[in-house]
């Protein structure tokens, strides 16, 4: 094969693993079926009680609309507007005026928003068996709340700073209620206002209901701050699309009704301060106005009356054309001045003589100023009483016309006031619909079976990743560098009986039809071909050891069935349980453990007595009498068994004393094969003593049971000690679409009838 082609396939060798690989994972996911649906099923438990573990959550909705000017004041003529100023605000920024405290506190004293009620009887069972939680009630004359055992109902409670945000405990008593907070009781009769002194402050409270005796509720005055945080978390004003002026205000609670008030009272503080915002500048023009009235009345009378004293003492005086003019020019100066005095003292009130309004009248007053001195200069020029005369009749002109339009002007501004709105109006109020928004219960059982099952595929994942069972024949070949010889499935009858006891769990007769036997005969043929034509050192019988990484992996079944199907051959079989700790080959051949192995080693005679099995010679070793009373024939053709014996104290000191040795040379004149069940290396060092004597050593690994570290861990083991492990067995594989390696065995060839 030239250069490229062996990219070629490389590369597509990469590939084929990348795709197994991700295929792997995909099944790994499928065979945890029953872990993701464990904990889809607990979180959709968890979901219900979740959903009947949260108080339903209601909203409700208002609208207010934002004018851009107030029309109240132009309705009456320019004048009046230029007086009080347009009006102008953003529906971003009244947004957030609702969510101030200038607008929360009022509701907040309105409602006693700040007494927070809590039964702390009521426990996680309790809401979840009644599916929601009594909510207390905020109304203008108290708060209320609804308990098993009766109703609770306080008017007031007033604390001082250091108890604010402090929880009390409130009880019914005898003479009437105890509140207390862990370190002083105030005692205090229901129905009446009580003012209690404690180490940290006054309290204030009125208590007009409680329940049973004996059933504490918690009570705990919240500071502005902390009520109005809360109060700002359920409620959202935004504006309703872009420069529209339409606020929309919603807010959610665990009542309906509730929420609904509460929402009201806002929308209704709102207005209320909006309006008073409107109006505010014309209170102020009101108020200047009634103190100017009474002084510009007084003053005009006072001039009229020096005028018309002057007229009867000197009689009707006649004034030149020039006089005249003057006059007229001096009144209308006058008129300017006053009018500009009138608007410089309304501007005064709002602004500093430095605004540059107020520059500007000053200016005009200057300019006027100087005007009227010069006419003054010239009628000096007139005789005396006519100037004089001039004087007071000008006088009397002035203080009339300023005193008129002053008490016209304030006259209109009442009107106004009378008739003046905000720049915000109330759209729609908020009404009860009792449509709960939340729990979406549906979405929320939904989403838990769902975050159960991502929990699920993620246990099953990492589970997957952090064992590491024993699965692909070629990785074990990779990691252990020992070939896979036979991979046993897992035989469907023997599973369906289970524990069950059969009348003989052999293979042959109990499902002598399936795959699991065929991939025993498989293993039989490979070993056959695979063993010298004679034993160790030349002798008659080969020697097969069958061990493990560690217990439960079915060296026990691999060696019986190992054991029958070399037997058809119509060659004499022994088989020997070395496994004397544990071994349970007595049962497959419904036999029992005594006069075995281990009473063998020992030479105890003693041991003969304690067996319930009758002692059979066996044609085989019948010239040794007595090697005979430890073997027993098995009741099949060619098979004869050695059990494991009464339990000892040191096995491994017994294999290596030399009266196994012994034992194997005997043997290996009578049979032609002899397979050892050993102990699993990882839980003893027998099988290091029985491989001297082995032909073949076989390792027994359980399919997606077995962890793959300590098959390699065994295998190195078995290394160290110079014994050459010659095949892995992977027994009771699974067949079926979610094992990616069923290829191994998906052909069967026999008699399905």
């Amino acid at each position: 094969m030239n250069t490229d082609s062996k990219n070629v396939s490389n590369s597509a060798a990469k590939e084929d693993n990348d795709e197994i690989d991700l295929m792997a994972l995909l099944f790994a996911i499928l065979r945890g079926w029953k872990t993701i649906i464990f904990f889809a099923v607990l979180g959709l438990i968890v979901g219900v009680l979740y959903s009947r573990y949260v108080n339903p959550t209601f909203r409700s909705d208002a609208l207010i609309q934002i004018e851009e000017n107030s029309k109240g004041v132009a309705a009456l003529g320019a004048d009046i507007s230029e007086l009080i100023g347009s009006q102008a605000s953003k529906a971003e920024a009244e947004a957030e005026l609702i969510r101030s405290r200038m607008i929360l506190e009022p509701v907040v004293n309105l409602l006693h928003l700040g007494i927070k009620l809590i039964d702390p009887n009521i426990g996680f069972v309790d809401r979840v068996t009644s599916g929601s939680n009594p909510t207390q009630i905020n109304k203008p004359e108290g708060v209320s709340l609804k308990t098993e055992d009766g109703k609770i109902q306080v008017s007031q409670f007033d604390v001082s700073q250091d108890y604010l945000n402090q929880t009390f405990t409130l009880t019914r008593s005898a003479t009437g209620f105890v509140l207390s907070n862990g370190f002083d009781d105030f005692k205090g009769q229901i129905g009446q206002t009580h003012q209690f002194r404690g180490t940290d402050g006054q309290i204030q409270i009125k208590v007009n209901d409680l329940p049973a005796d004996g059933y504490p509720i918690n009570i705990t005055k919240q500071s502005l701050q902390t009520t109005t945080e809360q109060i700002n978390t359920e409620l959202s004003v935004v504006e309703k699309g872009k420069q529209t002026g339409i606020i929309q205000l919603s807010m959610t609670g665990a009542n309906q009704q509730q929420t609904s008030l509460i929402l009201k009272q806002i929308v209704l503080s709102y207005i209320d301060q909006n309006d008073s915002r409107g109006s505010e500048e014309t209170t102020k023009t009101i108020s200047f106005m009634e103190t100017q009235i009474p002084v510009l009345k007084k003053k005009l009378e006072d001039s009229e009356t020096i005028f018309n004293n002057f007229r009867k003492k000197y009689g009707t005086i006649d004034v030149s054309k020039e006089a005249e003019l003057l006059l007229t020019e001096n009144s209308q100066i006058d008129v300017q001045l006053n009018e500009l005095k009138l608007k410089k003292a309304d501007l005064t009130t709002y602004y500093t003589e430095e605004h540059p309004l107020v520059v500007q009248i000053n200016e005009q007053l200057k300019v006027l100023n100087d005007r009227k001195q010069d006419i003054d200069d010239t009628i000096l020029g007139l005789p005396e009483i006519q100037r004089e005369f001039l004087q007071l009749s000008a006088d009397s002109a002035i203080n009339r016309e300023i005193y008129l339009t002053l008490l016209k002007n304030y006259e209109q501004l009442k009107i106004v006031k009378a008739g003046q709105i905000g720049f915000a109006r109330i759209v729609d109020l908020p009404i009860n619909n009792f449509k709960a928004i939340a729990p979406k219960k549906l979405l929320i059982w939904v989403l838990a079976t769902l975050l159960g099952m991502m929990l699920g595929t993620m246990l099953v994942l990492i589970k997957n990743m952090l064992r590491n069972v024993v699965k692909d024949p070629e990785r074990l070949e990779a990691k252990t560098g020992v070939p896979v010889i036979a991979t046993i499935p897992r035989s469907p009858v023997l599973t369906r009986f289970g524990k069950k006891k059969l009348p003989n769990r052999l293979l042959t007769y109990a499902d002598n039809n399936s795959l699991s036997y065929e991939a025993i005969k498989s293993l039989r043929t490979n070993l056959m071909f695979g063993m010298p034509s004679q034993g160790r050192a030349g002798q008659r019988a080969k020697v097969i050891l069958i061990t493990g990484e560690s217990p439960g992996v079915g060296k026990s079944f691999i060696s019986s069935n190992l054991t029958e199907v070399f037997a058809q051959l119509d060659k004499k079989v022994l088989i020997i349980d070395a496994d004397m700790r544990l071994g349970e080959l007595h049962k497959v051949f419904n036999m029992d453990q005594y006069n075995g192995l281990a009473d063998y080693l020992t030479q105890d005679t003693t041991h003969l007595s304690k067996g319930t099995t009758q002692l059979v010679k066996v044609d085989a070793v019948q010239e040794s009498g007595h090697l005979a009373s430890f073997i027993h024939a098995t009741g099949i053709d060619n098979i004869d068994f050695m059990p494991r014996g009464e339990h000892p104290r040191n096995p491994a000191s017994l294999l290596a004393n030399g009266s196994f040795d012994h034992l194997m040379k005997e043997l290996n004149l009578h049979y032609d094969y002899i397979v050892i069940d050993s102990p699993p290396i990882l839980a003893a060092s027998d099988a290091m003593i029985l491989a001297q004597h082995a032909d073949k050593v076989l390792m027994v690994t359980r399919y997606d049971d077995s962890i793959e570290g300590q098959l390699v861990y065994a295998v190195n083991q078995m290394n160290k000690a110079n014994i050459k492990v010659d095949g892995i067995v992977l027994n009771d594989v699974q067949q079926g679409i979610l094992s990616k390696y069923s290829y191994h065995y998906s052909y069967a060839y026999g008699n399905n009838n």
